[in-house]
């Protein structure tokens, strides 16, 4: 795992922390939703819309406008509601601006994905109050606290080794 820098007056959360902003949390924002089936957001998105998580979900891609047969809003700005947790997918560089706007409609939590680590998005988060998670998955994170995923990987349901259609 990459080293990142400190960021000063901020320690990241540890897993009952997470755990905790996790059931907490009601309404999650996707940045950076992408209709690509191979992308890591699609992957986190028709988990997170699965019925096994008690999530409302909200995408926004500014070049999207529906994905998995849901509404693409161009920013989070434009959302219906305001999210409890807004799940980063961008490259770390425009984290800054995806904190400023989840400053700007009153989001509680700053969640960046696995590799996403911006020391400056942390600070602009934490001087508004907001919780601030980096490094992590989501989907990841809610699978393990929630018996989804094991030592042996996701459960998936599936007994058999063999493909089903």
């Amino acid at each position: 795992m990459p080293e990142y820098p400190p960021v000063e007056g901020w320690t990241p959360p540890d897993a009952g922390q997470r755990w905790d902003i996790i059931r907490r949390s009601r309404t999650v924002a996707v940045v950076g939703a992408s209709g690509d089936r191979a992308r890591a957001s699609n992957f986190v998105v028709t988990y997170l819309l699965s019925s096994s998580v008690d999530f409302d979900v909200y995408l926004v891609n500014p070049r999207e406008r529906e994905i998995l047969g849901r509404t693409v809003y161009p920013s989070l700005e434009a959302l219906p509601v305001v999210p409890d947790i807004v799940d980063v997918f961008r490259r770390s560089e425009g984290l800054p601006d995806v904190a400023a706007e989840a400053i700007a409609v009153g989001a509680g939590v700053f969640w960046a994905q696995l590799g996403l680590w911006s020391p400056e998005a942390a600070r602009l988060c934490l001087a508004a109050g907001l919780d601030v998670v980096m490094n992590r998955c989501l989907k990841i994170e809610h699978a393990r606290f929630s018996g989804g995923l094991t030592r042996a990987g996701f459960d998936t349901g599936v007994i058999s080794s063999r493909r089903h259609l």
